[in-house]
């Protein structure tokens, strides 16, 4: 069995045509839809990540601006700012871009913007909206993006065994949340696995669907799938190539293996990382969209 892959850039893309025509609709009516993005220090990651946030941006009609504040920049400095946009109506969302460095709590940073203005679906507010069933409003990227991922491949998690490897509030344990609701494309049943689980190949090997959001290379094996098994895979690790310019190169936390058991794969590049990005699109139109009524 050779897996297909689940083309993530072509998923994205569809989305991104469908938050434009949302885009075209608001502005009909007089509203800009406006993201902000807040960069503190010069992580090369942070940076790249949020050029190409950017241009997502641009490419679908919303108005975007970064705010690249210095690595020294104090918390108080940051909670100011994060002030500042709440107050900014040219702005229906606000992307603090994580991680940043040790003097700022990143906690407060997103507990202080309005939960209307979450584009990331990580203020406490919209966290337990989701916890509660309420899918209106911002829902974190990625699990929302993995979720779109599913649908669109004519993938239905219903009544299906999904084993969740990783337990973080970017990624694991809201998934479980999105894939146990009851509701269209979810009602699975759902196990998370994590760096307690003494043995994670009892879980995976009884799984229809396999999420992976560990960080860590080779994770998941062949001989720890069942045959058939659909693997989503989060993970995005580094690991050395010196033949290669960079001296390394991105894997996911798969390993190739898989692609012997599996149906369906997301690659490593060109799959998850594509639709978290539209998906901050969604949440920012839709941000946009509640103030317009």
């Amino acid at each position: 069995m050779a897996a297909q892959l689940i083309d993530g850039n072509q998923i994205a893309a569809e989305i991104k045509a469908d938050v434009a025509r949302r885009v075209s609709a608001l502005k009909a009516r007089g509203i800009s839809p406006g993201l902000a993005a807040i960069i503190v220090g010069d992580n090369a990651a942070s940076i790249s990540y949020v050029s190409g946030k950017a241009a997502d941006c641009a490419e679908v009609g919303i108005f975007s601006e970064t705010f690249h504040l210095p690595e020294s920049s104090t918390h108080d400095e940051v909670l100011a700012l994060i002030a500042r946009l709440n107050a900014d109506n040219r702005f229906h969302a606000i992307l603090p871009q994580l991680p940043m460095p040790r003097q700022i709590d990143e906690r407060e940073v997103i507990d202080a913007m309005l939960a209307r203005k979450d584009a990331d679906g990580l203020h406490p507010v919209n966290l337990g909206r989701l916890l509660r069933g309420e899918l209106d409003g911002a829902i974190p990227c990625t699990p929302n993006g993995v979720l779109e991922l599913l649908r669109r491949t004519g993938i239905d998690p219903a009544g299906k065994h999904v084993v969740v490897v990783g337990r973080s509030t970017l990624v694991g344990r809201p998934l479980a949340v999105l894939l146990s609701n009851k509701a269209n494309g979810a009602n699975a049943t759902v196990t998370i696995c994590h760096t307690g689980t003494p043995d994670i190949a009892r879980f995976t090997r009884d799984a229809e669907i396999v999420v992976l959001a560990a960080g860590h290379v080779n994770t998941l094996t062949a001989d720890m799938c069942k045959p058939g098994v659909v693997i989503i895979d989060v993970g995005v690790n580094r690991v050395d190539a010196p033949s290669r310019p960079s001296g390394y190169r991105l894997v996911g936390d798969a390993a190739m293996d898989v692609r012997e058991v599996a149906s369906w794969v997301t690659p490593y590049t060109g799959g998850v990382g594509p639709m978290t990005r539209a998906m901050l699109l969604v949440n920012t139109v839709r941000a946009a969209e509640k103030v317009a009524g």
